[in-house]
């Protein structure tokens, strides 16, 4: 029997998250408060009339069909509306995926797909994005890992931890590598629209090779976490096949959370939530750049180029976990230690927050990464 496999980053921010004075470990923007988006009379009036029963199992129709209309080609059948994003890959790589199976996975990347496919017995291998070279995927590595066995290429784009997006050309290089033997690309794209240095919105996977799922959710760019609504977008004939696995895992996400979803992505609110996401990161980013700099020769960072969390490089001699774990104990503040991601001497910071408790929290990691570097 396979030894159980924690999903580390999260049972950390579970255990933690709620209990210090400053955390850095998320990885939106702060949330809306549901006044911000629910903020006329009739509106109001509707949501107090919602009856709370179950609502359509894979996502209420509108709701499907305002996610639709994001992907060129895609039909309201095509949706399945799931419980967040990781509902959506857990149900989607047990659709896809048996043990045994070889999949290729980007790193770093969000963990959960590793630990997922850990724990059903796949056959998991690996490529890289190098820092080196500003985070830009070893396209080679991809090359030399997809093989005839390979069933699927999981990708996170724009990348957690490091926002690095991919270019047009690199997308074309990983549906080649995919094409070539017949694989799946799960493609999670939960920071689309969480751009700092465009303001045009990342390309989605969908509509370039015709064996993508494309995974996103309301937590990241719409600034909507607490509503647990995320999707996939499945090709005609896959959608079914990974509803039957919803219907063993949460059945449905909730009535109101499906019509406050719906009323998010209305287009006009869809807009304004995305101008207010790309507003705090590049907010967010401007603060954290500064006191980066303020540290020169023990922290350095690539520019994140979406997303509002930065994967920064610490040069001290201390492994990372150990150094979180004295930052939440001395300091009251959490961030994400690049063990998590198997890179070492890296912490993922987030800069989402308001300005204030943003700065207060960065006050707090430089007492200590300044105590430490004095020895």
């Amino acid at each position: 029997m396979i030894k159980f496999q924690p999903f580390e980053m999260e049972a950390m921010m579970s255990q933690w998250e709620n209990t210090v004075q400053y955390n850095l470990s998320e990885s939106g923007v702060h949330p809306l408060r549901l006044a911000d988006l629910v903020d006329e009379p009739e509106l109001v009036h509707q949501l107090l009339a919602t009856e709370l029963n179950y609502p359509q199992a894979n996502g209420l129709i509108e709701l499907r069909e305002r996610i639709a209309s994001l992907y060129p080609g895609a039909t309201a059948d095509q949706v399945l509306v799931t419980v967040g994003a990781a509902e959506a890959n857990f149900v989607t790589l047990q659709t896809l995926l048996a043990a045994g199976d070889e999949m290729v996975m980007m790193l770093p990347n969000y963990m959960q797909i590793w630990g997922l496919a850990y724990n059903a017995g796949l056959c998991v291998k690996t490529f890289n994005l190098d820092e080196a070279c500003g985070w830009k995927p070893d396209l080679e590595q991809l090359r030399q890992a997809v093989t005839n066995r390979t069933k699927l290429i999981a990708i996170c784009n724009p990348n957690n931890p490091t926002g690095y997006i991919l270019s047009a050309a690199e997308m074309d290089a990983i549906v080649a590598a995919a094409d070539r033997v017949g694989a799946w690309i799960l493609a999670d794209e939960v920071y689309s629209g969480a751009e700092r240095m465009a303001d045009v919105q990342t390309p989605s996977f969908w509509g370039r090779y015709d064996k993508v799922l494309a995974i996103n959710s309301l937590s990241k760019a719409y600034g909507l976490p607490g509503l647990r609504i995320g999707w996939v977008v499945c090709p005609a004939g896959t959608a079914g096949e990974v509803w039957r696995r919803h219907e063993y895992t949460t059945i449905s996400a909730t009535m109101l959370a499906n019509k406050l979803a719906t009323l998010a992505l209305t287009p006009t609110t869809r807009i304004r939530l995305i101008q207010r996401t790309r507003a705090c990161v590049r907010q967010g980013y401007a603060l954290l750049d500064a006191w980066i700099n303020t540290h020169d020769g023990i922290l350095d960072v690539v520019p994140p180029q979406a997303a509002a969390i930065a994967f920064v490089r610490y040069h001290l001699p201390i492994n990372s976990t150990a150094l979180v774990e004295r930052l939440r104990k001395e300091k009251s503040v959490l961030v994400v230690p690049g063990d998590h991601f198997g890179l070492d001497h890296h912490l993922r910071i987030s800069f989402g927050p308001p300005s204030a408790y943003l700065q207060a929290g960065l006050g707090r990691i430089h007492e200590l990464i300044t105590n430490l570097a004095s020895g």
